[in-house]
C-alpha cells in the first residue's frame, strides 16, 4: 500500500527518543514538493497546543549574489557549490547540542522574491523536539556535504513525476519574476543538471515519498 500523509505524521512524531532531540531531513529534486511536505508536517505535528516542532530550510544557506559574482557562479545559482555546504552541517550540529545546552539557535531563511539569505530569521527554541530541514543536497556524498547526512535522524527522499515536477519549477520562476521563456531557459540550463545530481542520491534515503500521493 502507499505512503499516506498520516503514516508520514506517524513516523515523523516517533523519531524523537530518550529525551534527545531529533532532525529529520527532507531532500528531492527542484519542484517535488519538499517544502509544502515540510510544512504540512510540522503544522500537523505541532497542532494548536506548544510547538515541539521547528522548521529549518536548507535554502537559508545560498551564498548571497555578490558572493556569487565574485566566484563566477552567478549563472549557476542552485547548484551544490553555490550553497555554504559546512555552515549548514554546522548549524545541524549545533542544532543537536542547542536543546541539551537551553540554547534557542538561530538560523539563516531564504527570501524567495528578493532570492536572498536573511540571516537569524528562524528561531529553534530548546523546547523543539523535532526539526524538520528541507533542501536538494542533504544526501550528497562529496565535499562539506557528506558531513550532513549522519547529522540526520531519517532522510526522505521527495519524489514528483517528472513532467509535474518541471512545470511546477518553471512556474515558480514565472511567480518570482521570470517570464516564461526565461523560466524554462533557467530550468534547462540550471535546476534540470541540478535534479539529475540528486536523483542519483535517492538510494542513501531512508523512506521514498511520492508528493503527489501524501
Amino acid at each position: 500500500m502507499p505512503l499516506t500523509f498520516d503514516d508520514l505524521v506517524r513516523r515523523a512524531r516517533a523519531l524523537p527518543r530518550d529525551g534527545r532531540r531529533a532532525l529529520l531531513g527532507l531532500a528531492g529534486s527542484p519542484g517535488a514538493g519538499k517544502s509544502t511536505l515540510a510544512e504540512r508536517l510540522v503544522r500537523e505535528l505541532n497542532g494548536s497546543g506548544e510547538p515541539w516542532v521547528a522548521y529549518v530550510p536548507m535554502d537559508g544557506f545560498h551564498l548571497a549574489d555578490a558572493e556569487l559574482e565574485r566566484l563566477g557562479l552567478r549563472d549557476r545559482k542552485g547548484a551544490p557549490d553555490t550553497f555554504d555546504a559546512a555552515g549548514y552541517a554546522a548549524l545541524l550540529a549545533r542544532l543537536r547540542e542547542g536543546a541539551h545546552a537551553g540554547d534557542t539557535v538561530y538560523a539563516p531563511g531564504f527570501e524567495r522574491v528578493l532570492e536572498q539569505p536573511i540571516a537569524g530569521a528562524v528561531p529553534v527554541p530548546p523546547t523543539a523536539r523535532l526539526v524538520v530541514t528541507e533542501g536538494n543536497y542533504l544526501l550528497l556524498d562529496s565535499g562539506a556535504w557528506a558531513r550532513v547526512r549522519p547529522l540526520l535522524d531519517e532522510v526522505w527522499f521527495c519524489e514528483l513525476p517528472e513532467p509535474e515536477r518541471v512545470g511546477r519549477l518553471v512556474a515558480r520562476h514565472e511567480r518570482f519574476g521570470k517570464t516564461h521563456q526565461e523560466a524554462q531557459a533557467w530550468v534547462t540550463r540550471s535546476d534540470q543538471p541540478n535534479a539529475e545530481l540528486v536523483a542519483a542520491s535517492r538510494g542513501r534515503a531512508d523512506l521514498l515519498v511520492r508528493t503527489d500521493q501524501v
